[in-house]
């Protein structure tokens, strides 16, 4: 019995050895890189003049289950994304247009050698002197991560939440900068 109790143990501790812990979709891998940045060019009412005002409904990861994105994490890469695209406001309180983020839906996989992700964000920008939505928009955008990336699951579904997480920032910044408004005064 004892035998069998200390085999089931290491069987078990092996299972986990062999998939990992899950962790979080990290800010760094999600924030768009100085690469993007360069493919935004041009003219904005929203040059340092954006504030976040409020990212929800992302999920904490449970290190025994499956990677997650929180809304920690995902507003942090949102602000490092704004910042790097020169649209997050320069002094705090002094942006006219408010940013809110609500993550709708982050599709994962359970199993699969490639595992795509999509997120699914609903983005409300507002012109908060003007009391009036400038931009309401929900942006949809997969990312798939391979063995060749990761050869553990939990890994492979942590980098696919935060390629997918990054490209739907990055098609944020891409329809603010298509945006044309004069700013009110």
């Amino acid at each position: 019995m004892l035998r069998r109790i200390v085999w089931h143990f290491i069987l078990f501790s092996s299972f986990f050895t062999f998939l990992g812990c899950a962790a979080p979709a990290r800010i760094g891998q999600m924030s768009i890189s100085s690469v993007d940045v360069k493919t935004f060019e041009g003219d904005t009412p929203f040059f340092e003049n954006i504030f976040i005002k409020s990212v929800y409904g992302g999920e904490e990861t449970n290190p025994l289950w499956m990677s997650k994105i929180g809304n920690d994490e995902f507003r942090g890469a949102l602000e490092n994304s704004l910042l790097a695209a020169r649209l997050l406001e320069r002094i705090k309180g002094k942006g006219q247009y408010s940013l809110e983020a609500k993550l709708m839906s982050v599709d994962q996989p359970y199993l699969g050698a490639s595992l795509t992700v999509t997120t699914n964000v609903r983005y409300i920008l507002k012109d908060v002197k003007a009391d009036k939505i400038i931009f309401e928009e929900n942006i949809l955008a997969p990312y798939t991560a391979t063995t060749s990336d990761a050869f553990i699951a939990v890994v492979r579904l942590r980098l696919a939440n935060e390629g997918s997480a990054r490209e739907n920032i990055k098609r944020l910044i891409e329809r603010l900068y298509q945006i044309n408004i004069k700013p009110e005064k």
